[in-house]
Formats: C-alpha cells, structure tokens, sequence
C-alpha cells in the first residue's frame, strides 16, 4: 500500500494548541465547536485537541519573510513608544505653562475690594447717558459732590 499515508495525531491542550496555532483558545474551541479539531475529555475533565503532528501550520516555522514582518512591526512598535513619550512629554510641558499662566492671572488680578458707599452699576442693565464732563474740587465743588465716570468708561473712553 504505498501512497497511503499515515498520520500522526499529538494530543495537546487548549492551551498549547492555541499557541501552536497561533489563535486565542476561544478560537480552538470554536474549531472544536465546528467540528475541525477533534477532541477528548479526560477522566479528571481537561479537554485535549488532537493535531496532526506534520500538518502544516501546527510547527513554529521561521520564515525570511515572517522574520522580515517582526521586525518591521517591532520598528513600529518602537517609533510608536517613542511618539507616545514625545505627546506625553509635550501634554506635560503645556500643563505647565497653563498652570504658571493661571498663577500670574491671580497674582495680577486685584484683591477683592471692601463695597464703598458709591451704589454700584449693575453690568446687566447699563444705560446709555448722555456724556458728563467730571467736575473737580479745584473748581470750587467739594469732593462729594464729584460725580465720577466708571473706571471702563474712562478706559475704554465710552460714554
């Protein structure tokens, strides 16, 4: 009988038959689900896969062309890390600058004054009035009949 073939069987785990594969075992038991890796349960309940021993795909065969993937995707792995460090070094460094900009912010901002007795205007319903012309003590009034504009209108020199 020559031409006939016989096959040797191994029986791995799930386990070891996923590595070998090179799938995850929910994968092996997919195959064994549909009925392409055989299986036996084990007196003490583990599962093992029968596999062929010289199929194809079974053994780690190193290839030029598998070696030649690896390496580019570990070339990418690493240009990859290193772009994650520069991002992260750089999300850092604005954090920084965002913290020393909000400390100058509140070492600029005024200290809260006590009220005065002025009424204050309220920023939601300014009118517009006719421009005043701001009288000064050396004319003659006194200081409370003074009658000042707000400090943005003078900045800004609206109104």
């Amino acid at each position: 009988m020559e031409g006939v073939r016989t096959v040797q069987h191994k029986r791995l785990t799930i386990q070891e038959a996923a590595h070998r594969l090179g799938v995850s075992e929910s994968a092996v038991r997919k195959r064994i689900k549909r009925g392409t890796l055989k299986r036996e349960r084990t007196e003490d309940g583990r599962v093992l896969v029968y596999m062929e021993a010289s199929a194809p795909g079974t053994e780690e065969v190193r290839t030029p062309e598998r070696d030649a993937l690896i390496s580019e995707m570990q070339k990418r792995l690493a240009f990859l890390e290193r772009e994650l460090d520069v991002r992260t070094e750089e999300i850092r460094r604005r954090d920084t600058i965002i913290m020393n900009m909000t400390e100058a912010m509140k070492a600029l901002s005024p200290p809260a004054q006590e009220e005065s007795p002025e009424p204050r205007e309220s920023p939601q319903t300014v009118e517009v009035e006719p421009e005043r012309a701001e009288t000064h003590p050396a004319s003659g009034e006194t200081h409370e009949s003074v009658q000042r504009r707000p400090w943005w209108r003078r900045l800004f020199g609206s109104g």
